[in-house]
Order: structure tokens, then sequence, then C-alpha cells
């Protein structure tokens, strides 16, 4: 019997992977493992309870203020001893957070095959997204098996030299998760304070945009509020200090409001909530990944701020626009999805491209018959 061990440890990892955990530990020619590192600790929780995944293994390594250095040598040291316990035969990995590449790393120095979920995603810019694009792109290095979630994806693999016969075009598991998620009956006190008006999703996070370009961010989202008595908002907020104090800089205290009472901060969603906020929303805002890949299957346009994307799949299919990180040009586009109907209509009805919900069938098949 193939022994697969599961590795991840942040909030968005964890909803891509947990679909894949419960669709693994179905197929009897497979034994599932699952470790975490805890990168992400209260919000990695929520999102195992959501899915009811136990891990069989967790490496607690998060620290007050951490690093990139503290994570990555507090994963290589703490990883060996269950890897080499273990024994797995193959070790999956998601994406391109410091949890997957220290993972990668390790089974590398360990000869242990490796699995990339969500392989072939690249800015070519090391810097940006940082450090997520080093990570990826050096987990391609290792992984025995590519687990591309578009043609796309593929395509820069193959550029890159990587053996065609190890990529295989699965589709993005965060459509999977999706469908355990999305709740025709969902009811939340937030969503009732914003029926009636478009609501707008907020979500800011980024290393690369932390200082200016995030007051930026703000003061274009702020003043796009004041300027249409219509639209509510709502940020779930992340729990670093420095995006927490930017935020009660431009938009007030926040807790129970914000500028006109039209914006609620609000502490980080667990997965089941945060989806169905997007299903309510009107539109969304975002600097986020996965939310590149969800929101689209929800029909809602989004405005990437940042500088470069992973993801060009949807600003070629029209989902997406990035607008990156400069006040007026996000000002501009928000203003425009507000105030042209059609510009709307253009981006909520375009084509997901990133999958049928079928990906993580199409993982274990391949783990199963290989």
């Amino acid at each position: 019997m193939k022994t697969v061990m599961l590795v991840f440890g942040t909030r968005p990892e964890a909803i891509k992977m947990c679909p894949l955990v419960n669709e693994l530990k179905q197929r009897t020619g497979l034994k599932t493992l699952v470790c975490v590192t805890g990168q992400h600790r209260q919000m990695l929780d929520q999102v195992l309870e959501v899915f009811s995944v136990v891990p069989d293994f967790d490496l607690s390594i998060m620290t007050q203020n951490q690093t990139l250095f503290d994570i990555t040598s507090l994963i290589l040291n703490r990883i060996r001893t269950v890897l080499e316990t273990a024994k797995p035969d193959v070790v999956l990995v998601h994406g391109d957070t410091s949890t997957t590449f220290a993972t990668a790393l390790a089974c590398y120095y360990l000869r242990i095959p490796v699995g990339h979920v969500e392989a072939g995603l690249r800015t070519y810019n090391i810097y940006s997204p940082y450090p997520e694009e080093f990570n990826r792109q050096a987990v391609s290095i290792i992984a025995r098996y590519n687990f591309a979630p578009t043609k796309l994806s593929r395509d820069n693999l193959i550029r890159e030299g990587k053996d065609k016969a190890r990529i295989y075009v699965t589709g993005n598991t965060a459509i999977d998760a999706l469908k355990t998620t999305i709740r025709s009956d969902y009811h939340n006190e937030n969503l009732d304070w914003a029926a009636g008006s478009r609501l707008i999703l907020l979500t800011a996070h980024r290393r690369e945009n932390l200082g200016e370009p995030m007051h930026h961010m703000f003061r274009a989202i702020r003043k796009v509020m004041d300027e249409h008595p219509e639209v509510k908002a709502i940020y779930p907020i992340h729990m670093n200090p420095r995006v927490r104090q930017e935020a009660v800089n431009v938009f007030g205290a926040g807790a129970a409001g914000g500028p006109e009472e039209r914006m609620r901060i609000i502490d980080p969603l667990d997965v089941l909530d945060f989806h169905n906020f997007m299903a309510h929303a009107y539109l969304i805002l975002t600097d986020s990944g996965g939310i590149q890949e969800e929101a689209p299957s929800l029909g809602k346009p989004v405005l990437v701020m940042r500088d470069t994307t992973e993801r060009p799949e949807g600003i070629e299919a029209g989902t997406l626009k990035l607008v990156g990180t400069s006040e007026s040009v996000i000002y501009r586009e928000f203003t425009r999805l507000l105030d042209d109907p059609l510009a709307y209509r253009q981006m909520a009805h375009a084509a997901n491209p990133y999958g049928d919900g079928h990906a993580c069938q199409r993982i274990a098949d391949i783990l199963e018959n290989n």
C-alpha cells in the first residue's frame, strides 16, 4: 500500500489541501497521513475543523513575530523526525508557502518523492510575490509529480524543461473546496447589516504591500466609499499588527463600523464564513492569491491589488483585473465597476478558467495508478 503524506501549515493551503485529504482517505489503495506545521495556528485550526481533518502530526512551529528564518529553520528541524518515522512513499505540498519550500527541501535531503499541488504558477519575478515566487520555482526543481491547475501552468513547467510525463493538468482544488462550504441557507449578522447595499469584500495582507503600498490602497478604497453612499464594505482583517494599524489609520477604529459607519473591520473569518461572504459580495478587492481562483466560480469581479499575478488565466478570461497599488488606479477601476453596469456585467459573467471541481479526484487517481 502506498503511503501518501500531505504537509501544509497556512489557512490558504489548508483550504485547498483538506478536500484532497478527504478524497485520498476514501481510496483503499492508499494510506493517507496529514502533517501540519502550524505556520498559521488559529486560522489553520478553523479550516481543519470545517473539513473534519485531524492531523497525524503537528509541528506547532508558530512563534510570535515569526520571520522567514524562523519558519524555515523550525520546519526543517522538526519535520525530519516525522518523515523518518512515517516513511511516506510520496509527500504532497501545496503552492508556494514557506511550509511548502522547507518541506520539499527536507524531502529532497531524505530522497522522498514530492508531489506539488498547484504547480507551475509563475510571475518570473522572485520578489513578487515575496517569498512565494521563489518558493514555487524551487519546489518545481524537486517535485516528481507536478499537479498543474491549468494548461498555462503546464506550459510554464514544460518551458522550464520539466519532464512532460510528470506534469498533470488537474484543475484547482480551491474549486473543489467551494462545493463543501457554500450554503444556500447561510446567515450572518454582518451580512444582515449589509443587506440592501452593494457589498464590497476587502482582503489585504501581503508582505510586499506593507507600508506605503497598503496606505495608498486603503486611501483609494476610503475615497470611493465616501463618494458612494449605497456601498458598504467588510474587511476581515489579517492578524498582522502592521496591517491592523494601517487600517485603523485610514478607516478608523473599525470594530463596530468605519467611515460613516459603512465599513466593518472584523476578525478573520473561517473558510465556511469567508466563502459565503464572497458569494454575497458585489465585488472583491484583494491582494490574495486563492481568492483570484475562488471568486470567478461565484461570478464575482475581482480587482487584484498587486503589481504581478501568477494567475493570468483569470485576467485573460476577464474575471480579474490587475490594478496594482497605485491610489489613482485603484480609485479609477473601483469607481468604474460601481458606475458602469456594462463593465461590471462583463467581469461578472466571464468564464472561470480554474476547473470543474474534480481536481482532487484526478490527483488521487494519478497517485493510485503511478
